[in-house]
């Protein structure tokens, strides 16, 4: 069995991939061009692929395959269309950052509604040392206590997170960006409503149609002046633009953002103007690879690879 991963690097290389060489003969890519894959893939049984394309124009000459892998959970890259007409199966890796990302949600809001960044610059800078007094609060910073936290988009991660923040204290209230979710643990609200209330807000939701610019300067306009923000979901929910103008003109507090419009970030991107760490936080879409996480992407490809050699496909995205 011949099993070709394009795409190595996306589970990062102190996570072992060695695992997969029990189903076959593996030969590793550390990353894959689009012009390159068609002739990586020819001879292949089973491809892992995280964001190379997987369509007819690379696929048509692998006249042997029988899988497709997602190293995640995405699967923008694969026509399965294509793929469900050739019998080819499309599986993916489900539920294995939720922890993750959750726990990445709540680093960003602690981040930014206790001035981390400033009190850390005031000792480091040394003007700590040379003050009279014990302690310094110059800059106001909150409990999460009492606080309303509304959550958009309350699937597994969306749940994580309102359960984390109900620990500490917070009143959950949340956003059916599809209109189906429904959680009785916490209050369900239309999307007005949440953006008035909430001292903190979360984003989870997929990008779609209805989700696209969901947060734009309306919505924020519509935010508290106290309150903070955090996109995890998708880049294009926020209007990056719109958002900056909000930091700028302080309509709120701060934000946190782990996922971008263009990603890598394209060095236009209005939001690298605000130069405050301590109003807005940005990383790397990182928030999904904790090493757990990256060794279970692997762990789970293993079980779809294995449970399709027995005849029994899991995670099948086209059936």
């Amino acid at each position: 069995m011949n099993i070709v991963v394009l795409d190595r690097s996306s589970v990062g290389e102190d996570v072992s991939v060695e695992p997969l060489r029990k189903y076959g003969n593996v030969t590793f890519h550390m990353t894959t061009r689009d012009e390159e894959a068609a002739d990586r893939v020819k001879d292949a049984d089973i491809i892992v692929v995280n964001k190379t394309p997987m369509n007819a124009c690379t696929l048509e000459g692998a006249s042997h395959l029988k899988l497709v892998c997602e190293f995640a959970t995405g699967y923008d890259n694969v026509d399965l269309e294509y793929c469900r007409k050739r019998g080819i199966p499309v599986v993916n890796v489900v539920n294995y950052s939720t922890a993750a990302v959750a726990q990445h949600t709540i680093a960003c809001v602690l981040y930014i509604l206790e001035k981390l960044r400033y009190y850390d610059d005031y000792v480091k800078t040394g003007i700590y040392a040379s003050q009279p007094r014990f302690s310094h609060f110059g800059l106001p910073y909150y409990e999460l206590d009492g606080k309303t936290w509304g959550i958009v988009g309350m699937g597994n991660i969306g749940r994580r997170t309102a359960a984390i923040a109900a620990a500490f204290g917070c009143r959950v209230i949340y956003f059916s960006t599809s209109g189906k979710s429904s959680c009785g643990e916490y209050t369900r609200v239309d999307f007005d409503t949440l953006l008035k209330e909430s001292d903190v807000i979360t984003l989870h939701c997929p990008l779609n149609d209805r989700t696209r610019n969901l947060i734009d300067w309306d919505a924020l306009e519509k935010m508290k002046k106290t309150a903070v923000l955090v996109n995890v979901a998708r880049g294009a929910v926020v209007n990056e633009a719109d958002l900056c103008r909000a930091l700028k003109e302080d309509q709120i507090m701060g934000a946190g953002i782990d996922v971008l419009s263009q990603e890598p970030i394209n060095p236009d991107n209005p939001l690298l103007q605000i130069r405050d760490s301590s109003r807005l936080l940005i990383t790397p879409h990182m928030a999904w690879a904790s090493v757990e996480a990256r060794t279970r992407v692997v762990t789970e490809t293993c079980k779809n690879i294995e449970a399709f050699l027995r005849g029994k496909p899991r995670n099948v995205l086209n059936p």
